[in-house]
């Protein structure tokens, strides 16, 4: 057993998958893509912007023919399947620049590791671009694929060679892991990155930087639905519904409600 930083901080994980190497293997076990890159950036956005926001890619990747994409998130927002859709998209759109030819040059994949899970609680998520029929035939036409995984939901069902990686992800989240536990040489890699000797003081920092966000984006969110009930139980007041209905529906007090 070995300590560890987790890798749903950011810092943690560009750190490791932004080595070539890592990338490549990571895209090839995801995706069951060969690519031949030599570098990933991070933080990677477009110029001029691509629509009304100015999006910015964790881990971004390109040979001659794919663009891949790799981003981390831990919170959990109700818009992520949406949000993630338009990053994907501008990296598509970033490729077209005449009318006279939509086709973009490379095909578009993004991976998304969610590390805090997902209401769904699916270990594996594909958006895939690819006509169909009626009949659910695909027409390969376009390649494009957004994947979403959950490493929280891995299982022994889980398909390999995802299982290995997203087993790795989610045991690092708890500050350890059992390297011994673990085959794949590229992961093992990745625990001699991230154990907590190798982390420096600058990126422990940031960890706590990360972490700080983390919990006033919770504040933030709890206040709102506080808000949110609030005045749901102040209009069921207005509107003449019993105090002890309010009371049920909300789980406000008598004395929250009555001071409405």
């Amino acid at each position: 057993m070995i300590e560890v930083a987790p890798l749903r901080y950011g810092v943690i994980f560009k750190k490791v998958f932004s080595k070539p190497h890592i990338f490549t293997a990571f895209v090839k076990d995801m995706l069951g893509i060969e690519i031949e890159i030599s570098k990933v950036e991070t933080e990677k956005s477009f110029s001029p912007v691509i629509g009304n926001v100015d999006s910015r890619f964790d881990l971004f990747a390109q040979d001659k023919k794919n663009r891949f994409i790799v981003d981390i998130q831990y919170k959990r927002y109700k818009d992520h399947y949406d949000r993630f859709l338009h990053y994907h998209c501008a990296a598509l759109l970033e490729q077209i620049t005449s009318s006279a030819n939509y086709k973009p040059d490379m095909q578009v994949y993004t991976i998304v590791v969610l590390t805090s899970g997902d209401k769904h609680k699916t270990d594996i998520l594909v958006t895939d671009f690819s006509p169909k029929k009626l009949d659910g035939t695909c027409i390969t036409e376009t390649q494009h694929k957004i994947v979403y995984v959950c490493p929280k939901y891995v299982t022994d069902k889980t398909p390999e060679p995802y299982q290995e990686w997203l087993k790795a992800i989610n045991d690092s989240l708890d500050n350890q892991v059992e390297e011994n536990d673990y085959q794949n040489e590229i992961v093992q890699e990745i625990f001699s990155l991230i154990k907590k000797d190798k982390i420096s003081p600058e990126e422990y920092a940031r960890m706590k930087d990360e972490y700080s966000d983390e919990e006033y984006m919770q504040e933030q969110i709890q206040k709102a639905r506080e808000e949110e009930v609030l005045l749901m139980a102040k209009n069921m007041k207005e509107a003449k519904v019993a105090i002890k209905t309010i009371a049920e529906v909300t789980g406000l007090s008598m004395e929250q409600i009555e001071s409405l």
